[in-house]
């Protein structure tokens, strides 16, 4: 298990970028691939990006492919999500997630971080 805590949402101006920051308490942090996702309002829980324990693939989902780009510092238990281009419909809650390789469900999760596009 570890435990992750996620900073750098904020109220940004469309066409801006913000950079998100997920931080993991343990020592297994490069055991874990990382992910991001999202909660607008109204809406289910979207998958963003996700990065392989050694940060050597990731994978985007279509709707931020081109404009986020995910990435991990294994000496500072840190993944990244920086946002370009930004949209009003970027909009929502943004959350990290951890689980080893060998499991399929996301089973670690963050409190999650606002974003907030205005047009």
């Amino acid at each position: 298990q570890v435990q992750l805590v996620e900073s750098g949402g904020g109220l940004v101006q469309a066409g801006g970028s913000l950079r998100l920051s997920c931080v993991a308490s343990g020592r297994t942090f490069s055991s874990y691939v990382m992910g991001w996702f999202r909660r607008a309002p109204g809406k289910e829980r979207e998958f963003l990006a996700r990065i392989i324990s050694t940060g050597g693939d990731t994978h985007y989902s279509d709707s931020v492919k081109g404009r986020f780009t995910i990435s991990r510092d294994n000496a500072k238990n840190t993944v990244y999500l920086q946002m370009n281009s930004l949209k009003p419909e970027d909009t929502a809650v943004y959350y990290c997630a951890a689980r080893l390789s060998s499991v399929y469900n996301y089973d670690n999760w963050g409190q999650g971080t606002q974003v907030i596009v205005s047009s």
